[in-house]
């Protein structure tokens, strides 16, 4: 999938690699259906994954739909309303008995109380593939065709069931078992999502990462470079492939889940593009962007962003200072002079960003604030007893 640089081709990608997985299965004797699942596992938990959820979303909705549908029309509502008691409970023994074998087997993994009666609640219901199977079973002569109806019936009820089973666990059970740590980003996320999305895995944003995973802090970084993605988790990072300006894209990233967005995109114009989908689509989300140039944060500005930086700046100002020390400036001084650039670029960014549209204003605006910084390491070294003046700063 490197070469896929259109949603289009990197659709049709997807959608082949599943209907050969499916093809493979029917040829080595199994189920077509159970080849698709395979391939959607694999592909789940590869650093696309973000981006076949993405493509796959309007296919999702269509599809689901036309399976409960189907579902729906296979049940047998006279064998219920015959023997109601029959079957609901079947499906009421169906859901305890997967419930306490899944309650085993988390406990067994070390999950604790709480959190193994969510899973296996949320999980007791019979599956959708029960439904494949059940029809394969009945062709190969394993069941027959009332046992089968039977069976159908006690899963559909089974997943009717759930929802309300588990709303009725997190409302009265969930509460006296599970007790959350408290760590600084539980008030960010209370849901276990990523309270940080990254967009753009490069320089920049793997620096971020790695602070983040220093302090234990979860989140999810997406890099439209599948190169660059493959590289990356070589190195035991977790990142996705896809094109963050995306709005789906975003969407599926959990952007409406998180509190903080970087943006550290390399791209200027898909930076802007990224920002303008998280303004109006995700409001609460604090944006922290990597800036390229004065141009690009004055842009970012336009666009409300306060949090940004510029991604050279802070490197060349060290590097100034290294170079003025060695030329022979103390450090305090070197200091001082770092100090009053840095307050005056900042200041004149400011001000430029109402008139850097005007590209005559800007460039007298430029004139003017070099004349002024010129002014002010001048007045510095007429103090009389050599030390600079800080009030003038």
């Amino acid at each position: 999938m490197d070469g896929a640089r259109t949603p289009e081709i990197f659709t049709a990608t997807a959608l082949l690699i599943v209907l050969g997985t499916a093809l493979f299965a029917a040829w080595a004797g199994l189920s077509m259906s159970l080849g698709a699942f395979m391939a959607g596992v694999l592909l789940s938990d590869s650093e696309y994954r973000h981006e076949v959820q993405a493509d796959i979303a309007p296919f999702e909705g269509l599809l689901l739909g036309l399976f409960f549908v189907s579902v729906g029309m296979g049940a047998d509502v006279a064998a219920l309303m015959a023997e109601p008691v029959r079957y609901l409970s079947l499906a009421l023994g169906l859901m305890a008995l997967k419930a306490a074998v899944l309650f085993g087997l988390a406990r067994l993994s070390g999950l604790r109380p709480g959190g193994s009666t969510r899973l296996s609640t949320v999980l007791s219901q019979g599956g959708e593939f029960g439904f494949v199977l059940f029809g394969l079973a009945v062709g190969v002569g394993a069941m027959t065709g009332g046992q089968a109806a039977t069976a159908m019936l006690v899963v559909t009820l089974s997943m009717i069931a759930t929802p309300f089973v588990f709303a009725a666990e997190e409302r009265w059970l969930a509460p006296r078992l599970i007790v959350k740590p408290v760590r600084p980003y539980d008030t960010i996320a209370p849901d276990g999502e990523p309270p940080v999305l990254i967009c753009g895995f490069g320089r920049v944003g793997q620096i971020v990462g790695r602070v983040l995973r220093m302090r234990g802090i979860p989140f999810t970084a997406l890099e439209q470079s599948a190169e660059q993605v493959d590289v990356v988790r070589r190195f035991g990072n977790k990142v996705y492939y896809g094109d963050p300006s995306r709005l789906d894209l975003l969407r599926a990233a959990g952007a409406d889940k998180a509190k903080v967005l970087v943006v550290a995109l390399e791209d200027m114009e898909q930076s802007l593009r990224v920002v303008e989908l998280a303004t109006r689509h995700f409001p609460h989300l604090v944006i922290h962007a990597r800036a390229r140039n004065r141009r690009h944060a004055h842009f970012l500005m336009d666009r409300g962003v306060t949090h940004f930086v510029r991604e050279t700046y802070d490197s060349s100002l060290r590097l100034t200072g290294g170079v003025l020390e060695s030329l022979g400036l103390p450090p305090e001084e070197t200091r001082h002079t770092l100090d009053t650039f840095r307050e005056h670029d900042e200041r004149t960014l400011i001000r430029q960003h109402a008139v850097h549209y005007d590209e005559n204003r800007l460039i007298q605006t430029s004139r003017q604030a070099a004349a002024e910084l010129q002014a002010l390491f001048e007045a510095d070294r007429e103090e009389p007893d050599g030390e600079p003046d800080r009030k003038t700063v």
